[in-house]
């Protein structure tokens, strides 16, 4: 064993009776190597504990080994777990991440922000930002100029000029009202999100073809615009029922919204589910623990990270092997589908 008390490549090989390069080709998962004698090195690599000098073998093949990551801060919990499933995949694929978080999505400082991750020699980078008002307008006109590959998580208006990854949020809207329609809904009311956000605009999309299209005619009922915190949900319902006194069903943009809602039915005397249905957008963990438990719909933003991360990784592989440039992924936009978590909030349906 090497006297440094960190084993090398080479006593990896010896070990394993192979040579050094094909070590370094199972490391790097080259496909140009025996199954059994892969499997034999992962073994003995997991058996002696050998962990590679990632700053060495960044210089040996051009690459930083390191992500650059862009998030919004973790008081959202849409962007919170997008970071999570980034942070899962790119350990997972030997990146180490490098964070930079943002307080307002509307930032400015996009120049600045890429070119200190440039400057650190990142392989590629995750903008993981919800578009709000316009936002990601840089997208359009930097992306030829990009050095490494970029690619886009979170809700985004149309079609962009950098790979994205994105949630369906007009079915979010239209699932969440099928829902309470099924349930025998006929007047629900909505809480949006701000409408400078582009997911809440699209939910509220969602939600108005549902009701304008539902076989019992128009079930919409009022719309109030909160801002994803408890307390506009519990003054929205306030509102909403102030300006519709029969509503019996309420969708809340998202989860903690929600929460507001049931906390100002209870205070009015509401009961939930039999007066009013109430569903909201996240599947927060706390959710199934609300007086009653929560009917959401569920995002897989988790999903969303770890596409990201294979996203950039694929790209970057290409580079390296010179069998591309960093701007030329193809700007490819994937919505991944949520599903409606029913709990004891709703009405069943009928």
């Amino acid at each position: 064993m090497s006297q440094r008390g960190r084993l090398t490549i080479r006593e990896v090989a010896e070990a394993a009776g192979v040579s050094a390069q094909t070590v370094s080709r199972v490391m790097n998962n080259r496909p140009d190597v025996a199954p059994d004698t892969y499997e034999r090195i992962q073994r003995i690599i997991a058996e002696i504990g050998y962990s590679p000098n990632m700053l060495a073998r960044g210089l040996t093949q051009g690459r930083s080994h390191v992500l650059g990551v862009v998030a919004i801060g973790l008081d959202y919990f849409g962007p919170s777990h997008v970071l999570t499933g980034i942070d899962q995949q790119a350990a997972e694929l030997g990146y180490a991440i490098s964070l930079n978080l943002i307080h307002r999505p509307e930032t400015g400082d996009v120049p600045e922000i890429l070119s200190g991750l440039f400057a650190r020699q990142v392989d590629g980078v995750i903008w993981a930002i919800p578009q709000v008002g316009s936002n990601l307008d840089w997208s359009h006109h930097l992306a030829q100029h990009l050095p490494v590959p970029v690619v886009l998580v979170g809700g985004m208006a149309g079609q962009t000029s950098l790979p994205s990854i994105g949630i369906d949020n007009r079915a979010i809207g239209r699932l969440a009202t099928e829902h309470l329609l099924a349930g025998g809904a006929r007047n629900i009311g909505l809480i949006t999100g701000p409408q400078n956000w582009w997911e809440a605009r699209e939910r509220e999309a969602g939600w108005r073809e549902t009701t304008a299209s539902s076989p019992f005619g128009d079930t919409s009922g009022p719309i109030f615009e909160g801002d994803w915190t408890t307390a506009s949900g519990e003054e929205g319902l306030h509102r909403l029922l102030a300006a519709s006194p029969t509503m019996d069903a309420v969708f809340a943009s998202n989860d903690q919204m929600a929460l507001g809602v049931l906390h100002a039915a209870h205070t009015l005397g509401r009961r939930v589910p039999g007066d009013l249905s109430v569903v909201g957008v996240d599947n927060m963990p706390e959710g199934s623990h609300f007086w009653p438990p929560l009917t959401t719909v569920h995002q897989p933003l988790g999903d969303a990270g770890v596409l990201a991360v294979e996203r950039v990784d694929d790209a970057i592989r290409r580079l390296t092997s010179r069998r591309s440039f960093p701007n030329a992924m193809e700007p490819l936009t994937t919505q991944l589908q949520p599903k409606v978590i029913v709990r004891e909030s709703s009405r069943p349906a009928i």
